[in-house]
């Protein structure tokens, strides 16, 4: 039983991870985009946060995706009169997206689901062994 608790802890965890890098994949592909009218705001950055779940049927803590907030911090603006985005005094506003920040944190998540696929490898192989042995 311990082996499957270890191995729905680290599928919770691929999961969690994977929905983490699909949140901070559509921040890095928002990175540059303007409004879709002048004055208008543009993409605002998402961040994805984590909740823990009760595994009622492995009586186990598991990790899901919890709510993506939106960033709140201020847009940054670049003073371009002549684009079609721009407000009544010339500035454009640009998504709150540092794509510096974005990358690491990808890397961050990437990191994390090697770990959990690894959990699962050294999971399997366990139980691989167990079995070998029962049969000798």
């Amino acid at each position: 039983m311990d082996f499957l608790k270890s191995m729905a802890i680290a599928a919770s965890g691929l999961k969690a991870q994977s929905g983490r890098m699909r949140v901070i994949a559509e921040n890095i592909a928002n990175a540059e985009s303007t409004a879709q009218r002048a004055g208008a705001d543009p993409y605002r950055r998402k961040i994805p946060t984590f909740k823990s779940e009760m595994d009622r049927a492995l009586n186990a803590q598991t990790l899901a995706l919890g709510r993506v907030r939106t960033d709140q911090s201020e847009f940054r603006t670049k003073y371009e009169p002549g684009h079609p985005a721009a407000d009544a005094n010339g500035y454009v506003k640009y998504p709150n997206v540092n794509s510096l920040v974005e990358m690491t944190d990808m890397r961050e998540a990437q990191r994390s689901y090697e770990a959990n696929l690894n959990v699962i490898g050294a999971t399997r192989r366990m139980i691989q062994r167990t079995i070998d042995l029962l049969r000798s």
